[in-house]
């Protein structure tokens, strides 16, 4: 059996501002929508976000998305909206930056391959 991600679910109570942000300032396409859901194409795999409350665990995910160029990237998002989002680092091999969403789900934007 071959098991593919297709799609990262994020729980949130406020999918009105969880929509607007992952639309808007981060730029993914709305594919889909039904009540208390919202599919986005977000490359390889998609993200949804799904209305109900949500219980970080100790440990939780990290949405990780590619940009050739990490710090070109951080600016403009600042510049859309985005609130909170550390400083880029570099391995050396591949640069990265921190953030946070609106809920202050973690993910990363990361030129990583």
């Amino acid at each position: 059996m071959t098991l593919e991600l297709r799609r990262v679910i994020l729980f949130t109570p406020r999918l009105a501002e969880m929509t607007d942000f992952y639309s808007n300032v981060l730029g993914l396409e709305v594919t889909g929508r039904e009540p208390g859901w919202v599919n986005f194409a977000a490359g390889a795999c998609n993200l949804a976000l799904h209305a109900g409350p949500s219980k970080v665990g100790s440990r939780p995910p990290k949405l990780a998305f590619y940009a050739s160029d990490v710090s070109g990237a951080r600016t403009a998002l600042l510049k859309k909206g985005l609130a909170q989002a550390g400083p880029v680092k570099s391995t050396g091999s591949f640069d990265m930056c921190d953030c946070k969403d609106p809920d202050g789900n973690r993910f990363q934007i990361s030129s990583r391959r």
